[in-house]
Order: structure tokens, then C-alpha cells, then sequence
């Protein structure tokens, strides 16, 4: 079996998302959709995340600012934008659409519509990349324990030639 989801998975600020970003822009002309998380910084210092669809649309992941039940660490977690912007663009138009899910992690999992979009995506057969947390709860350690999933851990040694093993999965199809 094709293992057609691949999740890369590391500590904190080792260059998943970064990998990530290198293989999309490689990728060439197939059809592409879904997001990735970005830090949101006021005087160099990071007070939030942001989502960015590969479409152009914008939201807010979570902020110092937002308050509510659903919070990690000193950020509040926004559902709505999730599910209205980062759910949306993991769903493929077309069976050869690549689909990109930055990331897996605490924060997204608060909404169950996250969960049960990322479950159908999963499940369908076109390729998926994306990042998923080091650690995390049991859905998350579901995810990574998937027979369809190529878990990939990034370190620094191996940080340069995941671009090409990754391009060359997606490429032999």
C-alpha cells in the first residue's frame, strides 16, 4: 500500500513548516489547496499564530488577546477561523489536488470539525503533507499510528534531503 499521507513531526521550531513551505514551492503545477500556521509577532516577540490558506484567505489560530475555554499555554484559540478558513481549504476540488495541513497540533484539535474534516481527508486518495505535533493526545497519536501515514521525523541531520524524498513519493504516482 501507498502510504499517501506524509506527516513530518519534531520538536518546536525545527523546520517543519519550513520543509513544508520548500516542497510546496517545488511541487510545480499540480493542483494544490489547503494551509499553514504562521507566527504573529509585535516587536519581535510572538504574541499569536495565524492561518494562511494556499488560496490567499487569512485568519486568526490563536492569540494572547483571546480569551475563552480554549486556550494553550498564554493563547486563546480561535475555532471560528478554523473551521471557516483552515477546514475549507483542506477539502481537494479534484482527485489529483495535494492537499496541505500545517498543522496537527493542540490548537486546531479544539474543533471536532478539524478532527472529523482531517479523518475524511485522510481517508481519501489524494497525497496529504503536512506537520503534526511531537506530542500529543490520543487523536493526534492516532493520526501519526495510521497505516496510510509516512511519519517522518525532521532533525538537522536529515532537515536537506526531505525535500527531495518527499518530492520523489509524490512524483512516483
Amino acid at each position: 500500500m501507498t502510504k499517501r499521507n506524509i506527516l513530518i513531526t519534531g520538536p518546536p521550531k525545527c523546520g517543519k513548516s519550513t520543509l513544508i513551505e520548500e516542497v510546496v514551492h517545488r511541487i510545480g503545477r499540480r493542483p494544490i489547496t489547503g494551509f499553514f500556521t504562521r507566527e504573529i509577532k509585535e516587536k519581535s516577540r510572538r504574541v499569536g499564530f495565524s492561518i494562511n490558506t494556499l488560496d490567499g484567505r487569512e485568519g486568526i489560530l490563536a492569540h494572547q488577546n483571546i480569551k475563552g475555554k480554549f486556550r494553550v499555554g498564554k493563547y486563546g484559540v480561535k475555532l471560528r477561523d478554523i473551521e471557516t478558513i483552515a477546514v475549507p481549504s483542506m477539502i481537494p476540488a479534484r482527485a489529483d489536488e495535494i492537499v496541505v495541513i500545517d498543522e496537527i497540533g493542540k490548537m486546531e484539535c479544539f474543533s471536532s470539525l478539524f478532527k472529523e474534516t482531517l479523518i475524511k481527508v485522510l481517508n481519501l486518495p489524494n497525497w496529504t503533507i503536512g506537520s503534526v505535533a511531537q506530542k500529543g493526545d490520543l487523536f493526534i497519536q492516532r493520526i501519526k499510528d495510521r497505516d496510510d501515514v509516512m511519519l517522518i521525523s525532521i532533525t538537522p541531520q536529515n532537515r536537506e534531503i526531505l525535500v527531495n524524498q518527499i518530492l520523489d513519493s509524490i512524483e512516483m504516482d
